[in-house]
């Protein structure tokens, strides 16, 4: 386990270099006021950036069983008002998301290359319940496009997903947005982020 000068148990390097990059399109795409659910808070480093750089916010962090002692220990330590108590969320449960139903915005970072591909189905399958009508979903990552990586980096991170993991690794755009389609969400922005990563916004219909 991992800990950084400023006392984050588990720090993540990227999750602090991604921070204000995220921070600027989020800040230009909310009123400021929202109730967000964060799928995968890791460290919990985005819920303690974001929550103090936009007050306004509700910020539910969640994370999978073996991580969750370790988010609510840096929460504890580094937490504001307005971030909840980190709560259990398991996308391969599929009832997940029925204690955090109700919120303005889902966001989930560097996630979907890491699950598996059910599990993003799930994601996609329960939105309707778990976002209010007009809500958005916010997925940060790398994603391909057209069966191509947008860099050779990303392409060798992939081979390094399934060589770990075969049910990991980035993910089609198409696919995922094929997903979204279905679940009654229309794209909002795809926007280019540093580091060959994607900020992609879905809005709920």
């Amino acid at each position: 386990m991992v800990i950084d000068t400023s006392g984050f148990i588990g720090f993540s390097l990227a999750s602090a270099r991604n921070c204000k990059p995220i921070l600027k399109e989020l800040a230009g795409l909310l009123r400021g006021d929202e109730s967000v659910l964060e799928i995968g808070s890791g460290s919990g480093q985005h819920a303690v950036y974001f929550a103090e750089q936009l007050a306004g916010l509700a910020w539910q962090p969640s994370e999978i069983a073996p991580q969750l002692a370790v988010l609510q220990t840096n929460l504890e330590a580094h937490g504001g008002a307005n971030i909840s108590p980190p709560v259990l969320l398991d996308l391969r449960d599929e009832s997940w998301g029925d204690s955090v139903s109700g919120v303005d915005l889902i966001f989930t970072a560097n996630t979907l290359h890491i699950i598996s591909w059910a599990e993003v189905i799930s994601l996609f399958d329960r939105l309707d319940r778990v976002l209010k009508p007009g809500g958005r979903l916010v997925l940060y990552g790398p994603f391909r496009y057209n069966n191509a990586y947008t860099s050779d980096s990303n392409a060798d991170f992939d081979r390094w997903l399934t060589a770990r993991d075969p049910d990991s690794g980035i993910r089609d755009f198409e696919k995922v947005s094929s997903l979204a389609l279905e679940a009654g969400l229309m794209l909002e922005c795809d926007i280019s982020m540093p580091a060959n990563n994607q900020l992609l916004v879905w809005r709920q219909g």
